[in-house]
């Protein structure tokens, strides 16, 4: 089946602007992005994707195209924020119920929709979620040192620094893209400046820093005492040197129907790294 290109658009939910990406008919399949990230981390699989759906893929708020809210952290970049501005997005375009899978922060985000909203949900899929059966581990010796730009997105200054010029971005996006990939050479110059021209916009480093400043400041796995109860399926990289595969061994004490599938040979990115395995999968656990 024929689909159309990638359209974008914008639309305004809950006071705040959102860019998003869309192509492809029928039943709504939304992608959501993590950090970082914007609606391009999906950009090879938005099309075969939308052979079988209506492929949906915001920047949410703080991030690239969308509109950045210079408000507190802790009240604006919350995972009950970001669930919130999903629910408002899904009732503007009357799409009842959704399909979504979500990546790194968009996991955080969306597990919090699915216990807010989980009649909203038919099925959920995310990809090397952080979830709160982490615990203290980010910060455990020897992975605290991998985790030191956690803390250095704290700093108030931290985004004038990463700013200063375009270059200073690419140095910084470049080092994340890569050192959390298991191909260290897969990301191609013309992703790389996507991603620095997104991260360039006003705004764009401060509100996904401000990810960061929520989470350390207690914002981000609000009403995690409930289980969430829609269908999910968790595919997680036996590369990620950021989130170890280890780390899901705690899965079931937060999720009440999923099933965990390690994928191999990819790191952080599998969306990325493994597009054809990935579509595939997608494609195959949301297809009823």
């Amino acid at each position: 089946m024929a689909v159309d290109k990638i359209s974008h658009h914008q639309v305004t939910v809950n006071g705040v602007k959102l860019h998003y990406a869309r192509q492809g008919a029928g039943e709504p399949l939304l992608l959501i992005h993590g950090w970082p990230g914007f609606w391009y981390e999906w950009h090879m699989n938005i099309g075969p994707l939308a052979q079988h759906y209506d492929v949906i893929v915001p920047d949410m708020r703080g991030f690239a195209y969308s509109d950045k809210p210079d408000v507190a952290p802790e009240v604006g970049y919350t995972g009950t924020a970001f669930a919130e501005d999903i629910k408002a997005f899904c009732d503007f375009y009357h799409l009842d119920k959704v399909r979504i899978v979500s990546h790194d922060f968009g996991a955080i985000w969306t597990q919090r929709f699915a216990r807010l909203y989980p009649e909203r949900l038919h099925k959920l899929m995310l990809f090397d979620p952080p979830y709160p059966g982490i615990g203290g581990r980010w910060f455990e010796l020897p992975h605290v040192l991998n985790t030191w730009y956690q803390l250095f997105h704290q700093q108030p200054w931290a985004e004038d620094l990463v700013g200063s010029s375009k270059q200073a971005t690419e140095i910084y996006l470049r080092h994340f893209l890569s050192a959390w990939s298991a191909n260290k050479n897969l990301w191609t110059d013309v992703e790389i400046a996507a991603y620095v021209e997104a991260y360039s916009q006003p705004g764009a480093l401060r509100g996904g820093f401000n990810c960061y400043r929520a989470a350390l400041r207690g914002g981000v796995f609000a009403g995690a005492d409930k289980k969430i109860e829609t269908q999910t399926r968790i595919l997680w990289g036996d590369g990620d040197s950021i989130l170890p595969f280890a780390w899901s061994d705690k899965l079931g004490d937060f999720f009440a129907n999923f099933d965990l599938r390690k994928i191999e040979g990819v790191g952080h990115f599998m969306m990325r790294e493994a597009p054809e395995r990935i579509n595939a999968e997608i494609i195959e656990f949301m297809k009823d």
